[in-house]
């Protein structure tokens, strides 16, 4: 104890000494560095005896506390009053021009995602988001996509282990067992998440990250979509044709051509994917449309009634359509860009157009 003492007595004489935060370095690497006397100490505790270590070990323990304090206390102390001497004595010229910032923008994708949006809000629906890795039953089943279904094999899905590792392209874990955790591959999962939870009539669009395993020039495994639902009693196709026909005449131009032609979608029926006259060509045949002139742009459909018996809708009262689309090939079409990958390598000549 009478050691400890000393100690603390010699560390408040030293800190009178100091005026200047390379001797306060020195302070504190002398009593608290790997060499340091209160390190020294802590590690002779062993050659105490047993029943005087915690009283010792304590006391050390209390006077390192405080030496920290202290030392912390005098390192504000002297950063501040160096600062003051270096505003007193230092020359500063106000005419110097200030240091250049320069303007960030907002991405290119963001730009058509924020205006997709506007335009539906403008039509009156309403915005809906939901979970990125999602249930099987959300992502595929609630759809109208059961395990053994065909469709499963149009998209390479990320399954998610139950030990949180990740599998692409096989819903079949290491033990042989099916998986039931996905990193989802569209945004209508949520349009079952809203239904469960909302009676109709109901109108809104879900924007949001999806999930593929791909990549190439026009795919990345990771992309956005924008689904939309409206469910309500007389929905019927004319409703498609309108909504769908005033959003790409919105966000290209009015004079664009829009033609809609039969397709397939489980969880729709009937289904059709749209089409818009190429942007690029104005419709003359290029290497885009791939001389036809034409490039789809949207898929959409009346939802299919098993849908709706899922979420414990009645299919003789209420009618309804979905509709999605993916927000970098619109952008690529509005911008005239034809690589999806360089909305992603952060390339600021290509960032800075925008």
């Amino acid at each position: 104890m009478e050691d400890i003492n000393k100690l603390r007595e010699e560390f408040v004489r030293e800190c009178k000494g100091i005026s200047s935060l390379k001797q306060l370095n020195d302070l504190r690497i002398k009593y608290l560095g790997k060499k340091g006397l209160l390190t020294q100490r802590l590690k002779a505790l062993s050659a105490l005896p047993p029943a005087e270590r915690p009283a010792a070990g304590k006391e050390i323990n209390i006077l390192k506390r405080y030496v920290e304090a202290e030392i912390k206390r005098l390192e504000g102390d002297l950063s501040t009053l160096e600062s003051r001497k270096k505003v007193a004595t230092g020359f500063i010229d106000i005419t110097i021009p200030g240091k250049y910032i320069p303007a960030g923008s907002r991405h290119p994708i963001n730009r058509v995602l924020d205006e997709i949006v506007d335009i539906f809000l403008f039509m009156g629906f309403t915005v809906e988001e939901g979970p990125e890795v999602e249930m099987d039953y959300y992502n595929f089943e609630a759809l109208n996509i059961p395990r053994d279904h065909p469709a499963r094999d149009m998209q390479d899905t990320f399954y998610v282990e139950t030990d949180g590792e990740r599998q692409s392209s096989s819903p079949v874990d290491k033990e042989g067992a099916e998986s039931d955790v996905v990193l989802r591959t569209h945004t209508s999962p949520v349009q079952i998440r809203v239904m469960e939870k909302q009676k109709p009539p109901l109108r809104f669009i879900a924007p949001g990250k999806v999930y593929r395993c791909d990549s190439d020039v026009s795919h990345t495994p990771m992309f956005h979509q924008v689904e939309g639902l409206m469910v309500g009693e007389d929905i019927t196709f004319a409703n498609v044709k309108s909504v769908l026909k005033l959003f790409v005449q919105s966000l290209f131009s009015v004079d664009t051509p829009v033609r809609f032609r039969p397709s397939y979608f489980p969880f729709t029926e009937p289904s059709a994917e749209i089409d818009i006259g190429c942007v690029l060509c104005s419709g003359a045949g290029c290497r885009v449309c791939k001389g036809t002139g034409w490039i789809e742009v949207l898929g959409a459909g009346m939802v299919h009634p098993k849908v709706f018996e899922g979420v414990g809708y009645d299919t003789e009262k209420y009618t309804g359509f979905a509709f999605g689309m993916g927000v970098e090939r619109l952008t690529m079409l509005k911008y005239g860009i034809d690589d999806i990958r360089l909305f992603y390598e952060n390339d600021l000549r290509f960032l800075r157009q925008f």
